[in-house]
């Protein structure tokens, strides 16, 4: 599948709320010269050390954790589970899942993440 997108940068630390409800995301530091895909939930594939790995990914405010007016992209990695920080990722964005939305909670969070998962499954 021909992704709809690439973004590559270097894996950053976040504030590490995700981590709080198993559900640890890689922050990502664009490089220069990328636009970002509109705001919303993709299915990602996420290329780290040559390892090609599903993923989910962020891109956007996050409007349940902070109204901070950054955009940040934040990937969840549905089979890799080592430390990325200060590494190269690649970020392949092969499907829109749903907008960004505001939840109650990190629980409430965490549930939609597992959704979102099951639909990235679909489009890979």
């Amino acid at each position: 599948m021909k992704p709809l997108y690439i973004l590559k940068g270097e894996v950053v630390h976040g504030k590490a709320l995700g981590r709080t409800v198993g559900r640890p995301t890689a922050n990502l530091k664009v490089d220069e010269g990328y636009v970002l895909p509109p705001s919303g939930v993709y299915a990602t594939i996420g290329i780290v050390d040559g390892k090609r790995c599903q993923a989910v990914t962020n891109v956007g405010k996050r409007p349940s954790v902070d109204d901070e007016k950054n955009i940040t992209v934040e990937t969840f990695f549905l089979d890799l589970h080592e430390d990325l920080y200060g590494k190269r990722l690649e970020l392949e964005f092969l499907g829109f899942i749903r907008p960004t939305k505001k939840f109650a909670d990190l629980q409430e969070v965490s549930a939609q993440i597992q959704k979102d998962i099951e639909v990235a499954y679909s489009i890979f």
